[in-house]
């Protein structure tokens, strides 16, 4: 469930971000937070960090890999039942 306040903005631009998104997000005092508009709204994010980007393009790659293999099989079975695909 979104949770939504009300907050004033400073006079240098500053919101306060509510404790309870801060620990939701794991933002922390010195973060840093993107800032961009979406759908006429104001969307602030945590970043994704380098090592997160990483971690997902490492099961991505482990899923492929894994996807790969069960076709392996099927290919297999394939040229087994049917023989190899005409050089045409």
């Amino acid at each position: 469930m979104s949770m939504s306040e009300r907050r004033k903005v400073g006079e240098r631009g500053q919101v306060t971000l509510p404790k309870k998104l801060r620990e939701q997000f794991g933002i922390h005092g010195g973060d840093e937070v993107v800032v961009h508009d979406e759908d006429d709204r104001i969307v602030i994010e945590k970043p994704v960090t380098r090592d997160e980007l990483a971690e997902g393009y490492r099961r991505r790659a482990d899923r492929d890999q894994q996807i790969a293999e069960s076709f392996e099989g099927v290919s297999r079975e394939a040229n087994e039942e049917l023989g190899d695909a005409p050089d045409w």
